[in-house]
């Protein structure tokens, strides 16, 4: 199982002089000793081995993904899985005896919607921090730049089952566009606010490559302009959906439909022209950026000696987390209705805050913890690439889906949301214009989303807005109140 009982921390400790022990294979040999310890010790330090020697070599996986085993250890793969990448994905792991009890739950107690909604609101950060484990280790096996990518796509399973369930069960399409909006703006102001925040509390600033920032955020830019297009559209040719006439609206909305339909299908082809972009035509730049901020890490030299997931063992992880968190997205969408309409949730709460905040979290602890290890790049890499692959992705993807189910999805976001989005975008772009972070501008980021969060909260649904304008009270009761839910709901 081990080729080697000489460790990477034995050669960095030894007090053998250097030179005169002989290189391992696969490994860095630093340069020439000099005179002081403590020039020894950075060079130790910075010329760490590209793979822990106990690890076999394997033909056709990147080194700092070996393992060294073959096939599925149940225990060692429980262990690995169970400690994770960082210690906040550990203690997350904590609450994955929730899993069995929400889908228990869910089946025995079935009129405890809001017990229900809880406890698989919860069972999902576990089972989405796994999935981003698992795509984390998977990646590692690969090519630095595709394996980023990989790690990326794998990490929005849990956004893109979300939003199909919403689809699928064709709850309101007002909380499918929402989540869309929120699942960029936690990226954007939440997570990369924290990245900041927890980077800067350990240094003064933290430093980004133009290459990831610059083509990062300018790309974001153009995917936020396609997206509010057909909300631009709608709104000039209808003043307020409230006072417009039934004819005007019967009018404009297949136009929208196929205006949405159109963007979805472009920005599948500009997301086809950012991969060809990253992986071949400009891949020695990112592959550089990124292996230049892995030398960085503070934590390096544990994270390549530590134990790691054969391929069998990251794709049965995959099967597990998926499975699970299919499971959960239904069980959590089907309570929606409840939460929104008798608990008195908002459907831009709910799709801007509540929705986000559980798809992502797996996401945000991976982006973070690099942040924290000063590697800017990469959290950088996680957050604006997570965020283009919503825009540019999984939207198109939601499009798609309720073309094919005959459920009309699309892009005519209620000027709030989208009016959130471009601000967003355009304040993180301002943010790293500079090249430079620090803890300031992440606190700024965090506190713009808890404005955002607070403004969703109190966002009135359009049945509430209807009653208004018609003079009534919109409260919770009342057979009107009652009838309107269900015309709204289609159940009436």
């Amino acid at each position: 199982m081990f080729r080697s009982k000489t460790s990477s921390s034995q050669r960095k400790y030894s007090t053998t002089h250097p030179d005169d022990i002989p290189p391992v294979e696969g490994e860095v040999v630093p340069p020439p000793h000099q005179s002081t310890e403590k020039v020894h010790h950075n060079q130790a330090r910075n010329y760490l081995p590209g793979y822990s020697p106990h690890h076999k070599k394997t033909k056709g996986i990147n080194h700092e993904g070996e393992s060294g085993r073959k096939g599925i250890h149940p225990l060692h793969f429980l262990w690995i899985c169970f400690r994770s990448s960082s210690k906040m994905a550990m203690t997350v792991n904590i609450l994955w005896p929730v899993v069995p009890a929400a889908i228990a739950v869910h089946f025995a107690l079935p009129e405890h919607h809001l017990l229900i909604f809880i406890l698989n609101y919860i069972a999902m950060v576990p089972a989405a921090t796994l999935i981003g484990f698992a795509g984390q280790e998977l990646a590692r096996k690969m090519p630095k730049v595709l394996g980023v990518l990989m790690e990326t796509t794998l990490g929005s399973i849990t956004e893109v089952v979300l939003f199909i369930v919403l689809v699928a069960k064709k709850l309101p399409i007002s909380v499918v566009r929402a989540a869309i909006l929120g699942s960029i703006l936690a990226n954007l102001l939440l997570c990369l606010g924290l990245c900041f925040l927890a980077g800067g509390l350990r240094r003064q600033e933290q430093v980004f490559h133009e290459a990831i920032s610059d083509v990062g955020s300018n790309l974001l830019l153009v995917a936020g302009f396609g997206l509010i297009i057909p909300t631009a559209f709608a709104s000039v040719l209808s003043n307020n959906q409230l006072d417009s006439s039934p004819t005007l609206k019967a009018f404009l909305e297949p136009l929208i439909i196929d205006i949405s339909r159109a963007t979805a299908i472009i920005l599948l082809i500009a997301y086809v022209i950012y991969i060809y972009f990253q992986v071949s035509s400009h891949h020695g730049i990112y592959a550089e950026v990124l292996e230049a901020d892995e030398q960085r890490d503070n934590d390096r030299h544990k994270d390549l000696t530590k134990s790691k997931l054969t391929l069998i063992e990251c794709i049965l992880a995959l099967s597990i987390a998926v499975a699970c968190v299919a499971l959960i997205a239904v069980f959590l969408v089907l309570e929606i209705e409840y939460i929104v309409e008798d608990r008195g949730i908002s459907d831009a709460f709910m799709g801007l805050i509540l929705v986000p905040l559980v798809e992502k979290a797996a996401e945000h602890l991976t982006a973070v913890d690099e942040a924290w290890d000063d590697q800017a790049n990469f959290a950088l890499t996680h957050v604006l690439g997570a965020s283009i692959q919503t825009a540019l992705l999984n939207t198109p993807l939601v499009i798609m889906v309720g073309w094919g189910i005959a459920h009309d999805v699309d892009l005519n976001f209620k000027p709030f949301e989208a009016i959130v989005l471009i601000l967003a975008i355009l304040v993180v772009g301002g943010f790293l214009r500079d090249g430079k972070s620090n803890y300031l501008e992440g606190a700024l980021c965090v506190l713009v989303y808890v404005i955002v969060a607070v403004s969703a909260f109190y966002y009135p649904n359009e049945a509430m807005l209807a009653e208004a304008v018609a003079g009534q009270n919109p409260s919770n009761g009342g057979a009107g109140a009652v009838e309107r839910r269900a015309i709204k709901w289609g159940r009436a």
